[in-house]
């Protein structure tokens, strides 16, 4: 059923240490909303809901992966709607559907969490987490998003590679890197509310990339994330910026 001995050639190790650095750049928005969402909790309870969120992800990229079938089948039209495009009529898939509600709860999720941070509502400095917030509820945030990036994350699992022990290796790999610094991440997000702010931004694009993708217009993805380091390049240098004019101003104050 499954070729081992693919893993004998050197071919197959460059395919597979692609795929897992490509597994990681796609995480990256993953681990992104799960640090942001997983932060509502108490203090005590984030390294767990953080823990949990990447391996339901990890578990929801395997089972996808076990049924490639079923994940092709979803490119096929469900109907179609009385509007024509250069291809024909607008073909309704479950792909589609599953990008939009993935796509408008990525806006919504994100939109409130940047409006709530505008209103000055900072649940990080008690460490209790945000009042109403369960670890229920944020598993469940985190099991709808964890589904929409996972079928995205597998279908270019897919055009890269053919060997499905490949492709589950190359997760699994993924989303260990990914989980032993998530943590660093999420302290890092966490301890700059402009950085956050950043990333919330980067959610609302990843979320009407989703929306514009599921009405078949397509954006390639290397302009989003080349949008994503330049911004973030940008926002690192006014860091530096701010905490040097910040010593300068000490140093003065002093004298």
């Amino acid at each position: 059923m499954y070729d081992f001995s693919a893993f004998g050639q050197l071919q197959t190790w460059i395919s597979l240490l692609t795929l897992t650095f490509m597994e990681i750049v796609l995480g990256i928005d993953n681990i992104i909303f799960i640090s942001i969402v997983v932060n509502l909790l108490p203090r005590e309870q984030q390294p767990r809901g953080r823990t949990i969120g990447l391996l339901l992800a990890l578990v929801f990229r395997i089972a996808l992966l076990t049924s490639i079938s079923w994940l092709v089948s979803l490119r096929a039209p469900l109907f179609t709607l009385p509007i024509q495009t250069a291809e024909g009529p607008f073909g309704v898939t479950g792909r589609d559907l599953i990008l939009m509600t993935g796509g408008l709860f990525l806006l919504y999720k994100s939109i409130v969490e940047i409006y709530e941070k505008l209103q000055g509502h900072d649940e990080d400095s008690s460490g209790m987490g945000k009042a109403g917030t369960t670890m229920a509820g944020v598993i469940v945030q985190i099991v709808i998003i964890d589904i929409v990036f996972s079928f995205d994350s597998i279908l270019t699992a897919v055009g890269l590679v053919s060997n499905v022990l490949v492709m589950i290796a190359a997760v699994v790999c993924a989303m260990g890197i990914m989980l032993a610094f998530s943590g660093v991440v999420a302290d890092f997000v966490n301890r700059n509310p402009s950085i956050k702010v950043l990333a919330l931004s980067f959610l609302v694009m990843i979320g009407a990339m989703l929306v514009l993708e599921a009405a078949h217009q397509e954006i390639p993805k290397g302009y989003v994330y080349f949008a994503m380091f330049f911004s973030l390049v940008v926002e690192l240098l006014n860091m530096r910026m701010r905490k040097k004019m910040d010593a300068v101003q000490l140093r003065n104050s002093e004298y």
